[in-house]
């Protein structure tokens, strides 16, 4: 097959920085879209389908001869954090930027594209997923639920994620759970107000939030087991409004709550739902919840992360088995509980500045090493013409 040369490297390095300067919102991500997709129709695959999940879109290559189906994902969303770097490049959104890595991750993918324009599978067919709505826990869910997606069912999907923190160029891997299942929990508090000098004449949610407050802190403790991993954050909480001469009626209390087992999620999320209950009747008040930001468990099949493992030897890149699971989360579990599928984690330096910080940026380094571990995926399973 056509090697990535320096120069095809250099384009590809180019583009992540175009990516970089768009830097567009979970849901859009409408000039991103529009920039890979003029990238893919350069690389001449057999089909693009647009507009999946909104503003997703899928690039798929042909092989000449019936086989697998290989689904390679990455992310086109940025993060609603400035940009703090004043290199050439620096993203031109107020306010927002690639601060997760997902500009390198889409440049790793339209690197394979380009490759596999020239040298198309052997056999079955390769899509290239640039999924949107990453961030939010949102994007996976409406591509898998959009009808433009019929017809293609893959036997195996993959992605990668930069790991600040680890050897640059270390392929990170984990069978079972690689990243954990979050969700995030909204609730309202609805009393009375009254003047600050009655407050009996009113019901302040006062109490009631700080109760919220410091049970929500000791939830893990109390309602999982000592040998399942539960966390939960306090995100925010919001009480009346600035007026010294009312005593509050209306209270807002948010929650993160993070596990390593789907299972133990919902449990957690019934019982945190009867705590507010109980906390509200306690205090005579009204109350709504919510969950916003639903992340799967994100699972990584054995036979899968045997092909990266052998796809990383073959590139003589050094291999860590991860003997926990991260505590973050991945819109790509919902993948991965419907598909054959792994995610592994690429080193981006041990002292790399860590991911959401404003001064975050991804390693151009690990392009040709992303793009090499992907081909090799795709030459084990179906083969490369050339």
């Amino acid at each position: 097959m056509a090697l990535l040369t320096d120069k095809t490297l250099e384009k590809i390095v180019g583009l992540r920085h175009q990516l970089h300067q768009l830097a567009e919102l979970s849901g859009k991500e409408i000039e991103t879209a529009e920039k890979i997709t003029e990238i893919l129709r350069e690389c001449a695959p057999d089909r693009i389908i647009e507009g999946l999940g909104e503003t997703g879109l899928i690039a798929t290559f042909e092989g000449e001869n019936e086989g697998p189906e290989i689904m390679i994902r990455c992310e086109l969303d940025a993060l609603p954090i400035p940009e703090e770097n004043d290199f050439e490049y620096r993203s031109l959104t107020d306010g927002v930027a690639h601060k997760c890595g997902h500009d390198g991750h889409m440049a790793i993918v339209a690197g394979i594209a380009d490759l596999l324009g020239d040298s198309r599978p052997q056999k079955g067919r390769v899509h290239l997923l640039f999924q949107p709505s990453e961030e939010t826990g949102q994007g996976a869910e409406r591509i898998l639920d959009d009808e433009k997606l019929e017809g293609i069912d893959p036997d195996y999907i993959f992605a990668l994620h930069n790991l600040p923190g680890y050897p640059l160029h270390q392929v990170v891997l984990r069978d079972g759970v690689f990243a954990s299942a979050s969700r995030g929990f909204e609730v309202k508090l609805k009393g009375e107000t009254s003047h600050a000098a009655h407050p009996e004449n009113g019901r302040s949610p006062a109490l009631a939030l700080a109760s919220l407050i410091q049970n929500f802190s000791a939830f893990p403790q109390y309602f999982a087991p000592l040998d399942d991993a539960a966390k939960v954050t306090v995100i925010q909480s919001r009480l009346g409004e600035i007026a010294f001469g009312t005593s509050p009626g209306y209270a807002e209390f948010r929650a993160t709550i993070r596990t390593h087992q789907n299972e133990l999620m919902e449990e957690l999320c019934q019982k945190a739902e009867q705590l507010v209950e109980n906390v509200a009747q306690t205090h005579d008040l009204k109350f709504e919840t919510s969950w916003t930001e639903l992340f799967e468990a994100t699972q990584s099949d054995t036979e899968c992360n045997k092909l990266i493992e052998q796809a990383a030897s073959a590139n003589d890149l050094d291999i860590h088995w991860k003997e926990s699971p991260f505590p973050w989360s991945e819109d790509f579990g919902r993948f991965t509980s419907r598909y054959k599928g792994a995610i592994f984690g690429l080193g981006a330096g041990e002292k790399h500045v860590p991911l959401h910080s404003t001064r975050y940026d991804f390693p151009d380094d690990l392009i040709r090493t992303g793009i090499s571990i992907f081909i090799d995926i795709i030459k084990q399973i179906n083969g490369i013409n050339g």
